[in-house]
């Protein structure tokens, strides 16, 4: 259950060089590879002649090659040529629009017709000099909508992430929800308490004193189809919080694009953008290492609740006030799949 006329975060760019890359996306398997000139292109990953997978195949002169019997498909989906065949009555497979743009190759799984490229969201971190990133991916066993529930409930880190970035505060200190027509916000300000491990580690990356209260903010952004963005940082106590100026704080954007690959599985791309000590690559390199693992502790948090939920799917989840944030997301989810499939929400 998820939206299909809409993109998603296919694959990091550098995942496709000389060979091509195979990726379920929406319970459809497709192919990615470089064309002619270095162009991203995408089919269905299904040799019209026997069915071979074509991403066992290669790339040869920007044609995708078969690897079982030398069929060359086209980026169109239609076959170009094959070793002693006339290939004009073959059928053509599916093609994809895609889009490379901000070191994310973006598909579009559903009408081809409504691709529009605009609508892929804007991330004012890439390629500037104020900003530095670093991230990666993680194969996850779940419904991608326990991934949304997860990003949108920061509560959870209390628990599953007590040695980082969890903290007592965050149960104490209620967040709030609001519904900005397909947009979900759900934010935490937490005042004049100690920094946790993590947000301790990144003051003194960012030259700043560790032992002193901070102000904490949380503020969650959810998009459709299944992106959530989190702005997330720590200042000096007294400064503003979020509003304090940059030599006062440190800030950072949890990056977070999450692709359904089927019904009970997804491709989580994680990382963090920070707007602060952007120079410094040993940082960037040491902030990656140290959300990777804050996520690999979500990682198997829900996939055994994913089992949970498989195996009693008679049992109903309950629906408290912390879990706003995602539930209203699932509304939206609801909402856009609805208006695709031209019936009422």
């Amino acid at each position: 259950m998820f939206p299909t006329n809409t993109w998603y975060v296919a694959c990091t760019a550098d995942e496709i060089d000389e060979k091509p890359l195979g990726r379920t996306i929406c319970n459809q398997r497709i192919v990615f590879y470089r064309a002619l000139q270095g162009k991203v292109a995408a089919v269905e990953d299904f040799c019209p002649h026997r069915g071979a997978p074509l991403s066992l195949g290669y790339v040869c002169e920007g044609k995708l090659v078969c690897g079982y019997h030398g069929l060359e498909m086209g980026c169109d989906g239609k076959t170009i040529a094959m070793p002693g065949q006339r290939v004009g009555g073959f059928p053509a497979i599916r093609s994809y629009p895609v889009e490379e743009r901000y070191g994310f190759v973006w598909v579009w799984p559903g009408d081809a017709a409504k691709a529009d490229a605009s609508l892929i969201p804007h991330m004012e971190w890439y390629d500037n000099p104020e900003w530095a990133y670093g991230g990666g991916l993680y194969h996850v066993k779940a419904d991608y909508r326990l991934m949304v529930d997860n990003l949108m409930d920061l509560t959870h880190e209390t628990y599953v992430h007590s040695t980082s970035i969890g903290q007592k505060e965050i149960d104490e200190v209620p967040c709030k929800t609001v519904v900005d027509g397909d947009n979900v916000i759900t934010s935490r300000f937490m005042e004049n308490i100690t920094a946790p491990p993590f947000w301790k580690s990144a003051l003194r990356a960012n030259h700043l004193a560790d032992d002193v209260p901070v102000d904490r903010w949380q503020i969650c952004r959810f998009t459709p189809p299944s992106h959530v963005m989190i702005e997330v940082g720590v200042a000096h106590a007294g400064h503003g919080g979020v509003e304090a100026p940059a030599e006062h704080k440190v800030y950072s954007v949890v990056v977070d694009f999450i692709t359904p690959e089927t019904d009970t599985s997804m491709h989580y791309f994680w990382g963090m953008a920070r707007k602060f000590n952007p120079g410094d690559k040993a940082l960037t390199a040491q902030i990656r290492e140290g959300q990777g693992k804050i996520f690999s502790e979500d990682l198997d948090m829900l996939e055994r609740q994913q089992r949970n939920i498989s195996d009693f799917p008679e049992r109903k989840l309950l629906k408290l006030n912390i879990d706003a944030g995602g539930v209203q997301s699932r509304k939206v989810i609801e909402r856009v799949i609805a208006a695709e499939q031209g019936a009422p929400a």
